[in-house]
């Protein structure tokens, strides 16, 4: 499933970002703590270069603990990245913020010059409210749907550091496909762009196998199916998802379980691991090859033409008439 939402002004935004990243001392990423490789936006990761790094994986309050901590060692073994978790529900903690940026800059800290930092992060990660709660005033205009914020703007959060503000951008192409789903169930991307029945059933195959005795206890199942189309037929009867003639209603199912994830109704969860992550690594890197393969494969195909063998008979034989005829003209001509 391709993912067909990339606004214009993303475009813009992504450009900008590349302009200006070489101005700034530090580059402050927003991650989604459920979601912290697909919410990682590659496109940066290009242009960063030696700008240090630090990766904030927000919405903490919603994601697994456990597999949180997993990520922050996954990623600080990348060169010159820090992280730290952070919630709109503890702003005390997301002000420490401020303090790891002036660690992390510490030489530019001693100048006269003020720490300029630029912040990043894909639509709907918090990352707004985020910059209000580190400048203790409203600055940046917050919603509860993606692309809220525009174009970029500078914010003086005091205490020397300037924040320069980007607005959420995704990148044009996904390389891995089960990220696009992991986005449409996050909130990442608007409702419009994708099929809810489709990312329904995505997230109701990973929820049943990473947490059973979740999904079991909070749709009051006797037992948990094995699969997910028996699962959202189970909950659907429980919800009283049901259409006239006692038919299931699976878009209102899916609806229902897409909305109880992204509110944190069913727990925390993480919707992907670091292990997993290599595994799908591989899995690319394989598609990529056959892909490269299959393409030349077609330009060969294309260069030597749809002939059957009667069609290839009479090129070669033109071929050779050709030939001869060269060769004639070449002897007349001595």
């Amino acid at each position: 499933m391709a993912l067909q939402w990339f606004p214009g002004h993303m475009h813009k935004a992504l450009k900008e970002i590349k302009e200006s990243l070489n101005q700034v001392d530090i580059l402050i990423e927003v991650l989604d703590a459920r979601i912290p490789y697909s919410s990682e936006n590659p496109e940066i990761a290009k242009i960063r270069g030696n700008t240090p790094c630090l990766k904030i994986l927000n919405k903490f309050d919603l994601a697994d603990p456990e597999i949180t901590a997993r990520w922050q060692a996954h990623l600080e073994s990348e060169r010159g990245v820090t992280t730290i978790t952070t919630s709109s529900d503890k702003p005390a903690e997301s002000r420490k913020i401020m303090d790891l940026v002036r660690r992390i800059c510490a030489d530019k800290e001693a100048s006269v010059k003020a720490i300029n930092a630029m912040i990043t992060g894909i639509p709907n990660v918090g990352k707004s409210t985020l910059i209000n709660i580190l400048a203790q005033r409203t600055i940046a205009k917050t919603g509860n749907e993606p692309a809220v914020t525009k174009a970029q703007q500078r914010i003086n959060l005091g205490n020397g550091i300037v924040l320069h503000d980007t607005p959420g951008v995704l990148w044009p192409k996904q390389e891995n496909p089960n990220s696009i789903y992991r986005l449409a169930a996050s909130g990442a991307v608007k409702n419009t762009a994708m099929e809810y029945d489709d990312v329904g059933f995505y997230a109701a195959d990973y929820l049943i196998k990473a947490y059973p005795e979740v999904m079991q206890r909070h749709y009051k199942l006797d037992e948990l199916p094995d699969t997910e189309l028996a699962f959202l037929e189970a909950a659907a009867r429980k919800r009283g998802a049901i259409m006239t003639g006692g038919r299931v209603n699976l878009h209102k199912i899916c609806e229902i379980l897409l909305n109880e994830l992204q509110s944190g109704k069913l727990g925390r969860i993480s919707l992907e691991t670091p292990e997993m992550l290599v595994q799908e690594e591989i899995e690319m890197a394989e598609a990529a090859k056959k892909k490269a393969e299959d393409k030349a494969k077609r330009k060969q195909r294309f260069k030597e033409g749809s002939l059957t063998p009667d069609k290839k008979d009479r090129k070669e034989k033109r071929t050779e008439k050709r030939e001869e005829q060269s060769r004639r003209m070449k002897k007349g001509r001595r």
